[in-house]
């Protein structure tokens, strides 16, 4: 019976390590999603809630956060992006924004841009707006949860028409998702 030397076990130790590592080095980069302007579980600074003058729980500005995002999925042609308060309503949950028609090509927006409706296909978020509209929580509901999705699709941009609530949305999308990233912010008290 032959034994190992050091220098043997060594190498099968090597060869072992290099094995479980291969598919690791073969696996694809994974998509994420992210805010400058909080970290996941975060809370929303005042100024993202929303600013509907007649709403006391309204007492931001309305202005919408950055995002960027990277790795996106291969054979995404586009992307949609939500804002879902999964806690309003009762939990029934109330839209913030529903956008999509987002080219391949976009990895992100700006401060605000949300805010303009510019940059992707606008649908009908709860407020029937086809833009970004801010938190405004009920005073005395606690810290509601806003689910932040990015979905990459196979859609083209133009794909989808104008106007698709996120119910209507989420339906189109079925056979056509590849992936998704989310992020959760928090805000009211």
């Amino acid at each position: 019976m032959a034994l190992l030397n050091s220098h043997s076990i060594n190498k099968v130790i090597a060869g072992l390590a290099v094995c479980a590592w291969l598919p690791l080095a073969n696996a694809a980069p994974m998509f994420t999603l992210s805010s400058p302007a909080f970290n996941d579980n975060g809370v929303l600074a005042k100024k993202y809630a929303g600013n509907i003058k007649e709403n006391p729980a309204c007492v931001g500005d309305n202005f919408s956060p950055a995002f960027s995002w990277q790795n996106a999925p291969k054979g995404t042609k586009s992307f949609t992006l939500t804002i879902r308060d999964v806690d309003a309503n009762h939990g029934l949950g109330v839209n913030h924004l529903v956008a999509y028609g987002i080219p391949a090509s976009t990895t992100g927006f700006a401060g605000d841009a949300l805010s303009e409706g510019k940059g992707f296909i606008g649908g009908s978020n709860t407020m029937k707006h086809g833009y970004y509209n801010g938190p405004c929580p009920p005073v005395g509901t606690g810290s509601h949860h806003y689910i932040v999705q990015l979905i990459a699709t196979d859609l083209a941009p133009d794909a989808l028409p104008k106007g698709l609530s996120y119910e209507q949305l989420f339906e189109k999308l079925k056979g056509h998702a590849i992936d998704n990233s989310t992020l959760v912010a928090r805000f009211g008290e």
